[in-house]
C-alpha cells in the first residue's frame, strides 16, 4: 500500500498516552495501541521529497546520535539526567560543557527550518535515547524540546528530517538479557509518541543501535531481528566490520554503499531479514562534523543493483555532541554545504543529501526489490555454521564452545564501534545484578502480564521496568569501575526493592 502522509497540524497523540506518568517517563502500557501505530508499508518520505532518482548520481546519509545517561545522582539520590548533574557541578571534569551540550540536543531545530527557508534540502537523521528525552523533561528544557517538535511534527520538515529509534536506556545489545531487547524498544516507541505524536511515531523506521553494537550469538541476533520487525522497522543501521557475507568473507567494497540484507538464523534453524544500511568505518565524530560523507559521496557513482542501476550511498552516525569537532566545526560546515548542493542545480545529475528511508523508498519507487540487495550476516557467524551439521541448540552450543576453547580470537561478545572496549569482561560486578534483576522482573510480571496486559498501565510496573532498563545503560560499563558501576549498584539495589520488597 502506498499513500500520500496526512498533514496534522498538531501532534496526534493517544488520549491517554501523556509523556509523564507517575512522575516517570511513558514507557509501557499501550503496547497494542503502539504495535498497531507503526506496523505499515506507506510510503512515508518518497512522496514528499523533491529528489528524481534518474537525476541522482550518489547520495550520503548522515545521523547524530545523542545521549545522557540517568544517575541517581540527585538530592536523596534521585534519579536525574547526567545532563543536569553536569549543570549542578560545573567546575568536575568538562562539566562547564553543560549549556553548549544542552544546543547541540536542540541546534537542529534552528538550523533545518532556516535551511529551508532559504531554499535549501537539508537531510538529518536524530537518534535521541530515552534517557536523554527524559532528561530534558525533567530539567524543563521545553526550549530544546519545542524545536524539535517544530522539525518533527510541522509537515513542512517531514522530509528534512528522519527520527531512527533506538533502545530506550542506551542499552548494547550483545549483553541485553534476550527478554528485555523488545521492551527497549517498545519503551523508546511509547516515549517518542507521547512526546512527539502517533503520527511521528508511524515515521519511525529505521532504527540505530547504542554504540552501533550488533550481537553475532545466533538467538541473541534473532530476537533482536525479529523484535525490530515486529515493532514496525524496516532497516537497521549497522558498523561495516560488524557484518560479513555468508561464507564469512568481508562486505565488497562496492556493497557498503548500497542497501544489504541482514540475515539471521537461531539455533533453532528458523530465519529472520531486515534491510541494513552500512555504515562505513572511520573517524565518526570528525567524518560527519566536516561533511566529508558528501565529499566521499563525490567520488562515488550509480552501480548495478539487481537489474537496475541505482545511486550509491555513503551513510554515517556520530556523536552529536561529544568534542569541540562536533560542536564548533560542525555548525560551520553543515550549514554552507546545503547552500552548495541548492546551487549545483536541481536538475543537474549530482550528490544530493538523503535520509535512509528516503533512499529506500526511492529505490523501491524504481522497482528495487528487497532480494536485490546483497546478503550478510553477523561477523563471525560463518565460523559457527561450517561446524554445524544438522541446526539444534545444541549443535551450535558445542560449536560455539569449540570455536571459544580453540581459538583466543573467536567470541560472541558481537561488534561495535568502540572494539577497543569489551563490554562483558572485566564487569561481572555490573552484568550479573543485572541479569538477576532481569530474572527477578520477569519471574514477577510476566504471569501477571499473560494474564492481564494491562498489568503494563500500573505504577509498580512501570517503575519497575524502568529501573530494569536503566541497569543496563552502557554507560555504567563503559566509564570502567568506579563511580559509574557505584550508580549502577544502586540502582539494581532499589530495583530489588520495588520488585522483591
Amino acid at each position: 500500500m502506498t499513500t500520500t502522509p496526512q498533514s496534522p497540524s498538531q501532534p496526534n497523540h493517544f488520549p491517554t498516552l501523556e509523556a509523564i506518568r507517575y512522575g516517570l517517563p511513558n514507557i509501557c502500557g499501550w503496547e497494542a495501541d503502539i504495535t498497531a501505530v507503526v506496523n505499515h508499508s506507506d510510503r512515508l518520505f518518497q512522496p514528499l521529497s523533491h529528489l528524481n532518482l534518474d537525476q541522482i548520481t550518489a547520495g550520503f546519509a548522515c545521523a547524530l546520535h545523542m545521549h545522557q545517561p540517568t544517575i541517581p545522582a540527585g538530592e536523596n539520590g534521585a534519579l536525574i539526567s547526567n545532563l543536569q548533574y553536569m549543570f549542578e557541578h560545573p567546575h568536575q571534569g568538562d562539566n562547564h560543557n553543560a549549556e553548549p551540550f544542552a544546543w547541540c540536543y536542540k541546534r537542529m531545530g534552528e538550523f533545518i527550518p532556516e535551511l529551508v527557508a532559504n531554499g535549501c534540502h537539508p537531510r538529518i537523521m536524530l537518534d535521541y535515547s530515552g534517557n536523554l528525552l527524559w532528561g530534558l523533561q525533567q530539567i524543563g528544557r521545553n526550549d530544546i524540546l519545542d524545536t524539535l517538535k517544530n522539525i518533527t511534527c510541522n509537515p513542512q520538515y517531514w522530509v528534512n528530517v528522519e527520527w531512527l529509534g533506538t533502545m530506550w536506556s542506551h542499552a548494547v545489545i550483545p549483553s541485553t538479557p534476550i527478554r528485555d531487547i523488545k521492551l527497549h524498544i517498545q519503551a523508546w516507541q511509547h516515549h517518542f509518541a507521547a512526546i512527539f505524536g502517533k503520527d511521528a511515531l508511524a515515521r519511525v523506521k529505521g532504527f540505530s543501535p547504542p554504540e552501533m553494537h550488533l550481537p553475532n550469538h545466533p538467538d541473541t541476533l534473532y530476537e533482536y531481528i525479529k523484535s525490530l520487525k515486529e515493532c514496525g522497522y524496516q532497516w537497521l543501521m549497522v558498523q561495516e566490520h560488524s557484518v560479513e557475507r555468508l561464507d564469512g568473507s568481508p562486505l565488497h567494497h562496492d556493497d557498503k554503499y548500497i542497501p544489504n540484507r541482514l540475515i539471521a538464523r537461531n539455533s533453532q534453524g528458523e530465519t529472520v531479514s531486515i534491510i541494513a544500511l552500512i555504515k562505513t568505518q572511520g573517524s565518526d565524530t570528525k567524518l560527519v562534523a566536516q561533511m566529508q560523507p558528501y565529499h566521499e559521496a563525490k567520488g562515488r557513482g550509480l552501480q548495478k543493483l539487481g537489474e537496475y542501476m541505482v545511486p550509491s550511498c555513503v551513510t554515517q552516525i556520530a556523536d552529536g555532541e561529544n568534542g569541540g569537532v562536533m560542536m564548533n566545526e560542525y555548525p560551520r560546515d553543515f550549514i554552507p554545504l546545503w547552500s552548495q548542493i541548492k546551487n549545483h542545480g536541481r536538475g543537474t545529475p549530482g550528490v544530493v543529501g538523503l535520509n535512509g528511508t528516503e533512499y529506500l523508498e526511492l529505490l523501491e519507487a524504481a522497482g528495487v526489490k528487497p532480494e536485490d540487495y546483497p546478503t550478510c550476516q553477523a561477523i563471525q557467524q560463518h565460523r559457527i555454521w561450517e561446524k554445524v551439521d544438522s541446526v539444534t541448540p545444541e549443535a551450535v552450543q558445542n560449536a560455539i564452545a569449540h570455536l571459544q576453547e580453540t581459538d583466543p580470537q573467536f567470541h560472541i561478545d558481537g561488534a561495535s564501534w568502540t572494539n577497543h572496549l569489551s563490554w562483558v569482561k572485566g564487569y561481572e560486578n555490573v552484568l550479573e545484578p543485572m541479569n538477576q534483576l532481569s530474572a527477578d522482573f520477569h519471574r514477577k510480571y510476566d504471569p501477571l502480564v499473560n494474564q492481564d496486559p494491562t498489568t503494563t498501565r500500573q505504577p509498580d510496573y512501570q517503575q519497575a521496568l524502568l529501573y530494569n532498563l536503566l541497569l543496563q545503560t552502557s554507560c555504567f560499563r563503559y566509564w570502567g569501575q568506579g563511580m559509574w558501576t557505584d550508580y549502577a549498584r544502586a540502582i539494581y539495589e532499589r530495583g530489588q526493592q520495588l520488585i522483591n520488597g
